[in-house]
Parts: C-alpha cells; sequence; structure tokens
C-alpha cells in the first residue's frame, strides 16, 4: 500500500502558534505606539492663528485613538497574512497554466487598452472641462516620469533635482516667446536643447558620485536652479513670474474666433474647448514620443550601457564602456524631454512663477517612477494616473490627503518592493544558456 497524501495545509505545532501570534501582537503594538508618537501632534492637537494673533489650540482625541487603533488592526491582518501566506505550499501558490496565459494575455493588452482610452478621452468627456484638465495634468507626469525613468529607471543615477530642468525648459520657452516672439514650434526644441545643455553642466561634477552623495548634488543643483530663478529678476522676473506667454497654434493656425481661426477655415462654430482638446493631444503626442525614443534607445548600445551600469558600475568599467559618455547622455536625454514638458506647461498655463518648480515636484516625479517600478514604461503612467488622480480624489480632505498619500506608498512598497510593474531584465539577453568548460570552474561544470 501507498503512504498517504500530505496534507495541503501545514501543520503548526500549539507552541508555534502561541508564537506567531504573540509576535504578531508584539509587531501591531509597536507599530501602534510609533503611529501614536507620529500622529500626537499631526492630529491630536491642532493649532491655528486666533483672530487676535494670539495661538489657539484644541484637541482631536477620538480621532487620534481612531488612527492608532486602525493601524493596529491592520498591522494585525498584514503580519497574520504574511505568516499564513510563508506557510502555505509553493504548489497551492502557483497559478494554473490557463490562468498564468490568461494574465500574460491581459499585461499584454492593457497598454495598447490605456493607450485607446486616452485618445477617446476627450471625444467620451468633450463636454466635462475639469476631467480633460486633469488628463493633461496626468500626461503631463507621465512624461516627466518618462524622461527621468532614463536617469533613474535605466542608467540607476538617483536625481533629485529633476524639477531643475523642468524648470529650465519653462523660463527658456516663455523667453524666447515673449522677447522674439517665436512660435510654440520653434521654441519647444530650443527649450528641449537647452534643458539638455543644463543636464550635461550637471553631470560633469558628479560623474564620480553615486548612491547618496550623488542625491544630494542634484538636490542642490535643483535649488541653485530655483534661487537663480527668484533672484534675477531683470530676466526672470523674480517671484512675480513671467505672464503672457503666447498660446500654441495648430501649424501656424491661431485657435481664436474669427475669420483667422481654425474653427473659420474647418466651418464649424468656435468653442474654447477646441484649444483643451488640441493641448491634450498635444502633451499625448510629446508623452508617446517621449516613450518610443526610449524603448528606441534601450535596444541600442547606449541603452545597453544604462542597464550596465545601473546593475554594476565596477563591472560596466571592467567591460571597457566609457561610463563618463554614458552617465552624460543619461543626463542630457532625460532632461531633455523635462525642458519639452516644462515648455508645455509654460505655454498651457500662460504664466509660470518659481511656485511651480520646487522640490516638491521632484520628489513627485521620483515617486512616480519607484511606485510604477523603475525601467517600467506601462508602471510609470499607471503610478502618474493613481498618484495625480489620487490626489485629485482626496482633494476635499486636505487635512488627510497626505496622510493617506503616505499609506498607500507604505502599503505599495511592502506589497510591491519594485514597483507595480517591477522590470529589471536586461533588453538584450542570451536565448540559450551557455555551458562553461570545466577547466573554468571550481565546481567542474557552469
Amino acid at each position: 500500500m501507498g503512504q498517504p497524501a500530505a496534507p495541503l495545509t501545514p501543520a503548526l505545532s500549539p507552541q508555534a502558534g502561541r508564537g506567531s501570534l504573540s509576535v504578531i501582537l508584539k509587531k501591531a503594538l509597536v507599530s501602534a505606539g510609533v503611529a501614536f508618537v507620529l500622529f500626537v501632534l499631526m492630529i491630536g492637537i491642532r493649532t491655528e492663528a486666533g483672530p487676535t494673533g494670539g495661538l489657539v489650540w484644541w484637541t482631536r482625541f477620538n480621532e487620534l485613538a481612531m488612527m492608532v487603533a486602525a493601524v493596529f488592526v491592520g498591522t494585525l491582518v498584514l503580519e497574520s497574512g504574511r505568516q499564513w501566506f510563508a506557510a502555505l505550499p509553493r504548489e497551492r501558490l502557483a497559478l494554473p497554466p490557463t490562468l498564468r496565459a490568461a494574465a500574460r494575455l491581459a499585461v499584454k493588452l492593457l497598454g495598447p487598452a490605456l493607450l485607446i482610452f486616452t485618445a477617446l478621452v476627450p471625444v467620451m468627456f468633450y463636454q466635462q472641462r475639469y476631467i480633460l484638465d486633469l488628463g493633461i495634468l496626468v500626461l503631463t507626469y507621465v512624461m516627466l516620469g518618462w524622461g527621468l525613468n532614463i536617469v533613474v529607471g535605466l542608467a540607476g543615477l538617483l536625481d533629485l533635482g529633476y524639477v531643475a530642468f523642468y524648470a529650465v525648459g519653462a523660463y527658456s520657452y516663455a523667453l524666447l516667446a515673449t522677447t522674439f516672439g517665436w512660435s510654440f514650434w520653434v521654441c519647444l526644441p530650443l527649450a528641449g536643447i537647452l534643458a539638455a545643455f543644463w543636464g550635461i553642466l550637471l553631470g560633469f561634477p558628479v560623474l564620480r558620485l553615486r548612491g547618496d552623495y550623488l542625491a544630494i548634488v542634484t538636490l542642490a543643483f535643483g535649488e541653485i536652479i530655483r534661487l537663480v530663478i527668484v533672484n534675477w529678476q531683470s530676466l526672470t522676473g523674480g517671484p512675480n513670474g513671467i505672464s503672457g506667454i503666447p498660446r500654441p497654434s495648430a501649424f501656424g493656425i491661431p485657435l481664436i474666433p474669427g475669420e483667422n481661426g481654425l474653427a473659420a477655415l474647418l466651418g464649424i462654430p468656435f468653442s474654447p474647448t477646441h484649444r483643451v482638446v488640441f493641448l491634450f493631444y498635444l502633451i499625448l503626442a510629446l508623452a508617446l514620443i517621449t516613450n518610443w525614443v526610449t524603448i528606441r534607445l534601450r535596444a541600442l548600445p547606449i541603452g545597453r550601457a544604462w542597464e550596465a551600469l545601473r546593475e554594476d558600475e565596477v563591472a560596466c568599467r571592467a567591460l571597457g564602456i566609457n561610463t563618463i559618455s554614458t552617465k552624460l547622455t543619461a543626463f542630457a536625454i532625460g532632461a531633455m524631454f523635462g525642458g519639452f514638458a516644462g515648455a508645455f506647461f509654460a505655454t498651457r498655463q500662460g504664466f509660470i512663477s518659481p511656485e511651480s518648480f520646487t522640490f516638491q515636484e521632484s520628489a513627485l516625479v521620483l515617486a512616480i517612477v519607484v511606485l510604477g517600478g523603475m525601467g517600467s514604461q506601462l508602471g510609470v503612467a499607471i503610478a502618474a494616473f493613481a498618484m495625480i488622480g489620487g490626489f485629485e480624489l482626496f482633494r476635499g480632505f486636505d487635512q488627510y490627503r497626505m496622510l493617506v498619500f503616505g499609506f498607500a506608498i507604505v502599503f505599495i512598497m511592502v506589497w510591491r518592493p519594485r514597483g507595480l510593474v517591477g522590470h529589471r531584465d536586461p533588453t538584450v539577453f542570451l536565448n540559450k544558456r551557455t555551458t562553461i568548460s570545466a577547466d573554468l570552474v571550481k565546481e567542474g561544470r557552469g
């Protein structure tokens, strides 16, 4: 007679169960204590300036207790689920072949489906100006995320001052358009070239820096650009900014009412929504160009050099790759796309000021790249939609919006440490494994 089949569920002893329960409770209590220390001044005590100028404060201990209890219960559920999944046999966790094939097909179709939906947004929501403006904002951050993804996701260079190139592109277009009267289509490539030039200037001082030191220098570079914009009032307008920035035209045809406008030439009634729809498709085209160029560059030798630099710089040098040109091209190309996005931002707003280019913008774009999955184009797009849309979703909860945002980031980092769509596989790899000679390895066979 054969041996009885092993049970599918793991058998845990009472001592192991009590031990795991005590560990879970200990972690939950520690998390609740940390939450209490963090939230006691943020939520428990509220302060505001009174009518006489004095400080007025009041307590909100009920909300504080609810938040601490939520952290305690959430930690219990999270740790219990983690231990339960860890105790399950791998056979139970494996998906059937049909479900795996369906999941792969869904992932392949997700990108084209999102692209089709995005292209149809102005058609479906033509009468809803708020959704169109939100779509333009999301696509702007998608383009910024794809530009920063070249530096951070592909080359592995932590850049905390990416907003500097965004600002250079915006101010370059604003100054060229208002001073010389050049059109958007002439100023757009110039703004990208100037931003790429500043990217090269940033790259030279940081050629020997890595990790935290590189992040600090790039952060300082972003702050230097912002301070220059604030203090060089004769050129940039200082804190007052630059107004009266020209709007883009449809290749020379202005989007205005009248006989010379695009609507009159097409024989349709003029609507202010025409310009919004045009801007939507314009930023969509710029974002798709950024995506296409990034994908093409990954297949070229420079893209493979970026990936090698990201994985191990010492090994990259040993292979004979010029790390200086590799880093400079990553900074320059990433900055160029940031400059394009800045030029679009300037022409869309019609007004720019230093308040639009703070460190918070760099942190937001970097969070989009990290949470979406460094190196993943689809993940960056999904993360931009989730984060920017999430900010708008919680706009009515000003007091708790950043708190919910922080919880979401922590949840993603625990659940998916490599991002929503983690992608670190090399672009080029061997389809067939090669066997190493036994004379070259101590084990006897590779």
